[in-house]
């Protein structure tokens, strides 16, 4: 967080907390944000690791709109009488551009949490992860899905 806004924060805190929002009193908050900030400097985080934090509620954002889209989709194809027609089961190799055991067990497990979909095997060399979906549209727009959602967020959050 740039400090200027850090203590331009503290001085709101300052004034909401004293009830008086006059310049002087801003004036004298955003003095004890300063010395507060100053004091503190060497505890505040970095803006690296307030940027992963950035990441990782963005990608937690991704899942809670996949899992709220997807949980319609389903409960959509469920409540159909003719629900033998509208399903399309698939198991589609999606490649991967993510490399490590973490990042390919994240985006494993937001893919089987997604209702509607299964992550069932990585393949041997890493490259591959087998995805088996309930009603499957198009190859290539199922893995755009993946590849410029969950995987592009996952990459994020694990960046240096």
């Amino acid at each position: 967080m740039n400090i200027l806004l850090l203590i331009l924060v503290l001085a709101f805190v300052w004034a909401t907390i004293t009830g008086a929002f006059t310049l002087l009193n801003l004036l004298l908050g955003a003095g004890i944000g300063a010395a507060a900030v100053l004091l503190l400097r060497a505890y505040l985080a970095p803006p690296r690791a307030l940027r992963q934090v950035r990441r990782a509620l963005s990608l937690a954002g991704l899942f809670l709109r996949e899992l709220f889209m997807s949980a319609l989709r389903v409960a959509a194809i469920v409540l159909r009488p003719d629900m033998r027609r509208t399903l399309r089961p698939a198991i589609v190799a999606v490649p991967l551009d993510v490399k490590s055991n973490a990042e390919i067990t994240l985006l494993a497990n937001l893919i089987t949490l997604t209702p509607g979909t299964l992550s069932t095997v990585v393949s041997e060399d890493r490259t591959k992860l087998f995805v088996h979906v309930l009603t499957l549209e198009s190859r290539e727009a199922l893995i755009a899905d993946i590849k410029n959602g969950f995987e592009k967020k996952v990459m994020e959050v694990f960046a240096q």
